[in-house]
């Protein structure tokens, strides 16, 4: 049997969308990229590695904020170029701005509305 990284549809430059997703709520947390070696982590510590675009590096997802994500389900999709991850978020939020989702605007007759309640502030939990 081949590796099942093998299995999945890289693109040329290696990366492929990866959504987490709240195991319990149901809810979409975030979109980030993950490498092979990012996936291959994630797998391997059952906690959440992405590889970070601007940084060009693997980023443990809360190394910083202690904000991890277990993650309890990886999937993919029907073409096997996207990756599904099932999370318990720690700490119940997964946003930089301090949210628990990164999808806390809403398009409101013409403009993007903030509709999710700051949890903690980034300055509190960025040092």
């Amino acid at each position: 049997m081949s590796n099942w990284l093998d299995q999945l549809n890289w693109p040329a430059d290696g990366l492929l969308p990866a959504i987490a997703q709240d195991a319990a709520s149901g809810d979409i947390l975030m979109v980030a990229w993950m490498n092979r070696a990012a996936l291959a982590k994630t797998a391997e510590l059952g906690e959440a590695v992405y590889w970070s675009r601007s940084r060009q590096k693997l980023w443990h997802k809360g190394e910083e904020s202690g904000h991890t994500q277990r993650v309890l389900e990886i999937r993919t999709d029907c073409d096997q170029d996207v990756i599904l991850l099932k999370v318990e978020q720690q700490g119940g939020i997964a946003c930089h701005t301090g949210r628990h989702s990164c999808f806390f605007q809403k398009l409101v007759g013409g403009d993007w509305q903030s509709v999710e309640p700051v949890l903690k502030d980034p300055k509190e939990i960025y040092k």
